[in-house]
């Protein structure tokens, strides 16, 4: 007997430690897969094509689009972003739980398309002068993208009454340990498939 998979959404402002908690969870877990998102942003230095997103252009993503290849899609910040549907589905029948590292409106699309299979956390930061600090320290934003995300944190944090679980993130390690746990108790007290 096993547990029904399921999708666990991570999402929380720009700043609050998704993709950190998201690949340190890939790491304790080898049951999880990592949605990689489709992105038109430009890469930044750190970044690797593939592992961090995939890097496409704005003809490409609308072509994905058009022929219906993406689950979910969003314009944030001016850029396209987007879940491919493949390696989701694949993923899924190949007995896999997936993580998602998505905004509040992917996370909607998503729990549209898998009623019942998606469990959402919400990464709170330990105050907005922290999270502005992160951002800050990052070094890969512009004056103007800085200025958007500090100006989008409020309006985010106030959908987190939307998400089954809320995740202090004031020190990553125990962050990590939570949502481990909520993975665990999730496959627990999930469907059962015989």
């Amino acid at each position: 007997m096993k547990h029904q998979n399921f999708i666990l959404i991570i999402s929380g402002p720009s700043g609050s430690g998704k993709t950190t908690i998201c690949k340190k969870l890939l790491e304790l877990d080898k049951n999880l897969f990592y949605s990689i998102s489709i992105t038109t942003r430009r890469r930044r230095e750190n970044e690797v094509n593939g592992v961090d997103y995939i890097f496409i252009s704005k003809e490409e993503f609308l072509e994905m689009i058009r022929k219906d290849e993406l689950l979910e899609w969003a314009e944030i910040y001016g850029k396209f972003y987007g879940t491919p549907k493949k390696p989701i589905f694949e993923n899924l029948n190949n007995g896999k739980d997936i993580i998602m590292d998505i905004d509040v409106q992917g996370k909607r699309n998503i729990e549209r398309n898998f009623r019942g299979r998606v469990i959402s956390v919400f990464l709170i930061p330990p105050s907005k002068e922290v999270l502005i600090q992160r951002l800050k320290s990052r070094g890969d934003l512009s004056e103007e993208e800085l200025f958007k995300r500090i100006s989008l944190i409020d309006i985010e944090m106030n959908f987190r009454w939307e998400y089954d679980y809320w995740v202090l993130n004031d020190d990553l390690e125990n962050a990590i340990l939570n949502v481990k746990k909520i993975i665990d108790v999730e496959r627990l007290r999930g469907k059962f498939i015989l």
